[in-house]
């Protein structure tokens, strides 16, 4: 670790030189979370223990801006506490880069940002940066960007890691290929985003590689009417699947949320029926999952893809005040199309309570606890046993200091 330390000292000597329009930031977050868990993503088996379990993510931000250029360098580590020795002495621990992006402005309104980079784009349903997992997303691609009184992002990300020769991805990401426009508009009372991606996944066939291509089309609106915010989402998609078969799928989204911190809303993402000889099952893709269909990450966390879908209907209550944060959020889960001839849609109700309380402006402790009252038809699809108590904590403290500023 040694070598990274003389680096930020040569470059902190380097930014403290450079003329008084340049800005620099130097930050960092200490993220420690212990977990109690006993039916989290899964049904538990009536014999099951509960896991309590602390991980960490560590931090350090490097930001530079001037007239032409924005740059960041975001270093992390993550780790499960007891992963490592105490007396470690090997690398399979270091530091990873989670971002390492620059954007050049050509002009005040156009522009182009490329490298490894989080993307976020309006509620995160299918761009999000996952920042709740400690490892959160990031992508390597190009963005050229418009911005003025209207927004225009056109992103391309291509992947290669065996032969480039051979033209072949065999890496861990999903795509090998990914091209996106996103328009965005906004009104006093009105937002519109229009979003366009082509999502190629590779697959191996005996001829060699090919890329098949899924197409998600759609928006994202809101609307302030009078003393309430309406949002909603409408989403198709289109093309194959990563193994080749069609795709045919939609997602729909509609909240009401009223000046009391009360939310009400509806969403479902179609799946496939037993029956069905073609794939309706669609996917959230690169999107933050966990801020949607309930915190114990039951559907669309690395789960639940090519499945029955899903409705979800909820209410939320969100309160902050002063240095005091609270929320309870209440869903009622049922699939989008049949598991099996006789069994029934519904799957659960899960519940989640949370508070947080701000120490000061770096330093912030949350937690929450979350209840599933499970469906029998959720042991077909998630295993384990519905009547068993399932249910999960967390208890977490955010340290985020400015070292340089």
């Amino acid at each position: 670790m040694k070598k990274y330390w003389i680096g930020w000292l040569l470059l902190g000597f380097i930014v403290l030189s450079t003329p008084a329009f340049a800005q620099f930031s130097l930050s960092g977050e200490f993220r420690p979370r212990t977990e109690l868990s006993h039916g989290y993503k899964s049904l538990a088996n009536s014999d099951q223990d509960a896991s309590l379990f602390t991980a960490q993510r560590t931090r350090l931000n490097a930001r530079y801006q001037s007239d032409k250029l924005v740059t960041s360098l975001v270093l992390q580590d993550v780790r499960t506490w007891g992963s490592q020795a105490q007396l470690v002495g090997n690398e399979d621990y270091a530091t990873s880069v989670h971002q390492a992006w620059a954007e050049v402005f050509f002009t005040p309104e156009f522009s182009m940002k490329a490298g490894r980079q989080e993307l976020i784009y309006d509620d995160h349903r299918i761009f999000g940066n996952v920042g709740w997992a400690h490892q959160a997303r990031s992508h390597d691609l190009a963005i050229f960007k418009y911005e003025s009184n209207i927004r225009l992002h056109l992103g391309l990300a291509h992947q290669e890691n065996s032969n480039p020769a051979n033209n072949l991805f065999d890496g861990n990401d999903a795509y090998k290929d990914l091209q996106f426009v996103w328009f965005n508009k906004k009104w006093n009372e009105a937002s519109l985003s229009l979003l366009i991606l082509n999502n190629g996944i590779p697959e191996n066939t005996v001829d060699g590689q090919e890329v098949n291509y899924s197409q998600t089309l759609g928006g994202h609106a809101t609307y302030q009417l009078g003393n309430f915010n309406l949002a909603a989402n409408a989403y198709l998609q289109t093309g194959k699947t990563g193994t080749g078969s069609n795709l045919s799928a939609y997602n729909l989204l509609f909240e009401a949320t009223c000046p009391r911190g009360i939310t009400w809303g509806y969403e479902q993402l179609s799946g496939t029926a037993y029956d069905d000889n073609k794939n309706k099952s669609f996917t959230p893709l690169y999107g933050t999952n966990h801020k949607f269909n309930g915190f114990m990450d039951y559907f669309y966390v690395g789960n639940h893809a090519n499945s029955v879908g899903l409705n979800d209907v909820y209410a939320k209550y969100n309160y902050a005040k002063d240095k005091l944060s609270l929320n309870a959020h209440l869903h009622y889960f049922s699939t989008a199309a049949k598991i099996s001839a006789d069994a029934s849609n519904y799957l659960g109700t899960e519940l989640d309570l949370g508070a947080g309380w701000k120490i000061s402006p770096e330093a912030q402790i949350s937690g929450g606890l979350s209840w599933l009252s499970a469906g029998k038809s959720m042991e077909l699809i998630k295993g384990g046993d519905h009547s068993t108590s399932n249910y999960w904590g967390w208890l977490m403290l955010s340290v985020t200091p400015n070292f340089i500023k």
